[in-house]
């Protein structure tokens, strides 16, 4: 009869538990946080190159990344505005 080896599931304290969980959220908070700081430099990028179609374009992705991060709870809703806003009026006065 051949014999099963059952692994046991290590049992492990919850405070370690919450330090995996805690350094899991982080890496992932940070990627996106990333992500965000890559839009804007994209976004400014093609505020100094004058280019309208796509200045509209990255300003909408940039906009959607900070809405995403507001639902997963990386930013808060007010700071996501603030960051809406000042890129509002970057595009804007760089049209006039």
């Amino acid at each position: 009869m051949a014999e099963k080896k059952e692994k046991s599931k290590k049992k492990r304290p919850t405070a370690e538990k919450r330090m995996i969980q805690n350094e899991k959220s982080r890496q992932r908070n940070k990627a996106f946080k990333s992500q965000i700081r890559t839009g804007i430099r994209r976004f400014e990028a093609s505020l100094s190159s004058g280019d309208k179609a796509q200045l509209n374009q990255s300003l909408s992705s940039v906009y959607s990344l900070v809405d995403k991060a507001v639902k997963l709870g990386i930013y808060k809703i007010n700071k996501a505005s603030r960051i809406k806003s000042r890129l509002t009026a970057k595009a804007a006065s760089s049209k006039s």
